[in-house]
């Protein structure tokens, strides 16, 4: 293809990158939720998938289960990020708080909730090291923690992860809010700062940071992984329930699940609608609030407690990466003791071989999708850039769309299409599918930096005569050093962590760190989670830290350069 025809093709390609694997999975999931399923002899239509599904005795439990965690992680969730930017932000508390983003982020949602479990369990380190001081307990008590059947250690371990996200969103969104002059006004007027920035900065923050609290709320009703670890299991959530069908040896019963994918698809279009009524709702009583006039008598007494829960939340990821290293080092470890009675290589030993195949695994992949989703960016970008192509509200939500909905609703389509194709349980398939999630994550990532750059160098290059492709490759790229390998740790960290889509579309046969990971949930070995989940989280955070060393080292001699 011409090259200049090329750049303007991009981002149709890229689109057709994101959204046709997910077009096609919805195809893939309506025709078996109806009963046509030809691979296992059953042509439709037929409504018999939707009367077993609504047969089996614990659906309802199922649903209330997925829509509760969902609503209330994401309401909670929202909830501590905006209060502590109100009540906090350019403060030292939440500087410090923003240096530990990065790492927090990086830790896959597996290993964080394998961390939170061990962390709160009856038998978890934080029992250990109240007992038998505080608690008398000299052996681990009855009581149900981890898996209740409320869902809310599943709530909380969804928490834990959602708050970095959100509270990086909401960063990016406050540049553009101009919110400490805001703040500044409304406290010569005599406002509280919290209730000043809230009733003036955070109309305008929520309406950027829309889209991704609506991808939270869609992950958070049909995640699998962490609903696996910390969910109940009698019954499951819904998404777990769709897994276990899709999983099932009969073909004849990946139609209940299809028609579970349906039905989970429908809860969280919902749950949207419900959410965006709720948005109306909220700003009418908003605007009578700020008519009032009211200062914010109480605003100390709830900065304070916004900024316990967030290092509450903080806490409780780094604390459980700290047990997962004790666990994965542990000799014999008996309960109460607060430490194990020696420490050993033995697990690393033992797990080793199984561990390094794993991680070549997921590095192959990861890196693989990474580099592609890296690449159509860029292309899209630069083809922005110039051809003078806008991006309008609709693109950035297309954007979001592989992300809003749930990827039980299209990934067993997906798995059933490529089933029929005699295309599955391959490491290509897998890829493909990661790229859905990768893609919309590596491109907002890099577009604001992308964009902000300023187009006078190019001016410049060009008077040289460079040619566009001379000043995106010699001028643009190695300016945008940091911020592009910023993004390529992005979309290594999203495909290190995906779990349904490399179990479904792999067909279990794909062994990645997160797959194997999870799987020794059900098993309950902790020397061995404690290796795996260390080696899932170190897979997602080294990237992170050479797009930090590789830009100092390479413009060592460049000052200006080393931040992008």
């Amino acid at each position: 293809m011409n090259r200049r025809r090329a750049f303007p093709a991009l981002p149709v390609l890229t689109l057709l990158a994101m959204l046709g694997p997910v077009a096609a999975g919805l195809w893939g999931t309506v025709l078996p939720a109806f009963g046509h399923l030809p691979a296992a002899g059953l042509t439709g239509p037929s409504l018999d998938p939707f009367r077993e599904l609504f047969g089996w005795a614990g659906l309802p439990r199922a649903v209330l289960l997925s829509v509760t965690t969902g609503v209330i992680a994401t309401s909670i969730s929202l909830a501590i990020v905006m209060l502590v930017t109100a009540g906090w932000s350019g403060t030292r508390p939440f500087r410090a708080l923003e240096r530990l983003l990065s790492p927090l982020l990086s830790v896959p949602h597996a290993a964080a909730a394998f961390g939170l479990a061990f962390l709160i369990a009856p038998s978890g380190w934080l029992s250990r090291i109240a007992s038998p001081g505080i608690t008398g307990w000299d052996r681990p008590p009855d009581l149900l923690i981890v898996q209740d059947s409320w869902g809310l250690t599943m709530t909380a371990g969804l928490i834990i992860k959602e708050v970095p996200f959100l509270l990086l969103i909401t960063l990016a969104a406050l540049s553009q809010a101009d919110a400490p002059r805001s703040v500044a006004i409304s406290q010569a007027l005599g406002y509280g700062r919290l209730t000043g920035w809230l009733k003036t900065v955070f109309p305008r923050v929520y309406a950027q940071i829309r889209p991704p609290v609506y991808v939270v709320l869609a992950y958070a009703m049909s995640v699998v992984d962490v609903a696996v670890i910390l969910g109940p299991n009698t019954p499951p959530s819904l998404s777990v329930q769709i897994v276990k069908l899709m999983s099932d040896p009969d073909l004849a019963m990946r139609l209940e699940g299809a028609a579970g994918a349906l039905l989970q698809l429908a809860l969280v279009i919902g749950a949207l609608a419900v959410w965006r009524l709720g948005e109306v709702i909220i700003a009418r009583l908003g605007r009578r609030w700020i008519m009032t006039g009211r200062r914010g008598r109480f605003d100390p007494l709830v900065a304070q407690a916004a900024l316990g829960l967030g290092a509450i939340s903080a806490l409780a990821v780094l604390l459980g990466l700290v047990v997962l290293t004790l666990w994965s080092f542990a000799g014999y470890w008996g309960f109460p003791d607060a430490l194990p009675d020696s420490f050993t290589l033995k697990n690393w030993m033992r797990h080793g071989p199984g561990t390094l195949e794993a991680l070549a695994e997921t590095g192959l992949i990861a890196i693989t999708v990474a580099t592609v989703a890296l690449i159509l960016t860029i292309g899209c970008l630069e083809a922005e850039y110039r051809y003078g192509l806008t991006f309008s509200a609709r693109t950035v939500w297309l954007l979001y769309l592989p992300l809003l909905i749930p990827q039980t609703a299209f990934l067993p389509g997906l798995q059933t299409l490529m089933l029929n194709l005699g295309a599955q349980d391959g490491r290509f398939a897998v890829m493909l599918a990661h790229l859905v999630f990768v893609l919309p994550y590596v491109f907002l990532s890099l577009a604001d930096p992308f964009r902000a750059w300023d187009s006078r160098m190019g001016v410049i290059a060009a008077a040289l005569r460079a040619s566009p492709n001379g000043v995106l490759w010699r001028v643009r790229l190695p300016m945008l050093l940091r911020p592009i390998l910023t993004a390529l740790a992005v979309g290594v960290a999203v495909s290190v962590g995906q779990y349904l889509a490399t179990l479904l579309v792999g067909g279990g046969r794909v062994a990645t760190l997160t797959t194997e990971a999870v799987a020794l949930a059900s098993g309950g070995d902790r020397r061995a989670i404690g290796v795996y989940g260390l080696m899932q989280t170190g897979a997602a955070l080294v990237p992170f830290a050479l797009a930090l060393l590789i830009p100092a080292i390479v413009w060592r001699n460049r000052k200006g350069l080393r931040h992008g």
